[in-house]
């Protein structure tokens, strides 16, 4: 980093060459490292990082569920049909009859 160089003993001049930037650009750099404000930034750098990793995660996790879904919805409409019998949603045993009081 230009400010660590800088404050190493480089000259503005150099650094600002050898990095293709202005001087007071690295001045302004300096004196913001000095108030301690790469602090704050290093730390905000650090949060967008592992945000992006999240995001990344949860793209993939996504992305693996819809294709689970599509071969699902491909499999239900290409699966084998019953023969016999009626279909239903609800299932369970066949209802007894019911006995006459009497």
């Amino acid at each position: 980093m230009p400010v660590q160089e800088f404050l190493a003993g480089e000259t503005l001049h150099g650094l600002a060459k050898r990095h293709d930037v202005s001087r007071n650009l690295i001045r302004i750099w300096v004196h913001k490292y000095e108030q301690g404000a790469f602090d704050d930034d290093a730390q905000a750098a650090d949060l967008i990082q592992e945000y992006e990793g999240r995001i990344a995660a949860l793209e993939r996790l996504v992305g693996k569920q819809a294709l689970e879904l599509e071969f699902l919805k491909g499999a239900m409409k290409n699966g084998p049909r019953p023969k016999n019998g009626t279909t239903s949603v609800i299932t369970g045993p066949a209802a007894s009859p019911s006995r006459k009081d009497g």
